[in-house]
């Protein structure tokens, strides 16, 4: 089996978008789906790999993650506690 960095891919309610992609990535999306679908037994479109790796690809981003997380202590967020925000009430 082939160690891929998606092992799978969910069906979630999606929102359209059109994009452009270069005839070489959409090559490399074909095969990526190929392999995948050889590894999990169940055939992928393209297109769907797109969201997911997008998704990893944003939670490895550091710079990222860090400047996001500096934007949301300053923002109140549902799911801390009031103790524990830093913005001013």
């Amino acid at each position: 089996m082939t160690k891929l960095k998606l092992t799978s891919v969910q069906d979630d309610k999606p929102v359209k978008l059109i994009v452009a992609l270069p005839a070489a990535l959409h090559r490399d999306l074909v095969a990526y789906a190929e392999i995948l679908a050889r590894d999990c037994g169940q055939k992928i479109e393209p297109a769907k790999l797109i969201a997911p790796m997008l998704e990893k690809f944003i939670a490895g981003d550091r710079g990222f993650l860090k400047a996001r997380g500096t934007r949301r202590t300053a923002m109140p967020s549902t799911s801390a506690s009031p103790s524990t925000s830093s913005a001013p009430d």
